[in-house]
């Protein structure tokens, strides 16, 4: 559970909220062919929900009111990874801040597979 302070109260949002919207904005990026398993963890939730579930291969934590975001990408073979991972940061970034209005503090980007065409 991911909680926002405000002067009205406390705003809580699930955890697969913000998985769906890191997952969306990091699909959208050219060059990302999917998300990959983030681990047991998410190996072990795809033999119960199949191979695409919204927080697959997404994790966000959160410290002292700022957001670590951890992705676990399939990019495509022949492409430039390091652009890739920089245009993902920057859009998972503005995204999440722009819809929830907390600072993400880090992303960390691993690419576990290249996909051919």
């Amino acid at each position: 559970m991911i909680t926002l302070q405000n002067p009205l109260g406390t705003i809580s949002m699930n955890a697969d909220y913000f998985a769906e919207l890191v997952s969306l904005a990091a699909r959208s990026c050219y060059g990302v062919a999917g998300m990959a398993t983030g681990g047991a963890h998410d190996d072990f939730k795809s033999l119960f929900f199949g191979s695409d579930f919204p927080e697959k291969g997404v994790r966000v934590t959160q410290n002292e009111g700022k957001l670590t975001i951890e992705l676990h990408i399939k990019v495509g073979y022949g492409l430039n990874i390091a652009t890739i991972v920089q245009s993902i940061t920057h859009k998972v970034k503005h995204e999440v801040e722009n819809a929830t209005g907390l600072k993400v503090e880090r992303i960390e980007v691993s690419v576990d597979d290249i996909v051919a065409d």
